[in-house]
């Protein structure tokens, strides 16, 4: 089994500032537009098959970090803190390669999975369940499982949830 890298040492991450539209849509620079709460989107896909493997945000540490190690790193919103990927179940991202939308406000990150899944339910992508579409929308309506077998026992790998 391979070590983890290390994570970087802390440091805070300063981006380049939102000057103008040019800026932004067109230029070479590199400046995320973070949310009120200093968090950018970011969306996940399998490097090879192509599938939407989860969302998550990043703070400008989790951005940071992601740029300078390949690895995914994010911030969960639940605990308050900055997460890599795979830290405890072992099933890490690599990233092959990360974009980031027109306005800068979302990334996109193509990943090799180094493990069985990346959902903490035990399945290989967060997106397992599909809607009826052109039905009424409202309390009636129903999710369908689709690839939704498990690949892992969440229990064993994160503990039983009270």
């Amino acid at each position: 089994m391979t070590r983890p890298p290390k994570p970087p040492p802390d440091k805070t991450f300063r981006f380049t500032p939102r000057i103008n539209t040019q800026q932004i849509e067109a230029g070479h620079v590199f400046a995320p537009k973070f949310d009120d709460d200093g968090l950018i989107t970011c969306v996940v896909t399998d490097a090879w098959v192509g599938d939407v493997l989860m969302v998550a945000h990043m703070d400008a540490q989790a951005l940071g970090r992601t740029i300078e190690t390949a690895e995914a790193w994010f911030y969960s919103r639940s605990r308050k803190q900055l997460w890599r990927k795979g830290e405890q179940s072992g099933h890490t991202l690599r990233v092959v390669e990360m974009r980031v939308d027109c306005d800068q406000d979302a990334v996109w990150i193509r990943v090799e999975q180094i493990g069985k899944g990346v959902c903490h339910t035990g399945r290989r992508t967060c997106f397992y369940r599909t809607l009826s579409l052109n039905e009424p929308a409202g309390p009636a309506t129903s999710l369908e499982f689709r690839d939704a077998d498990l690949v892992f026992d969440p229990e064993a790998v994160y503990g039983k949830k009270e």
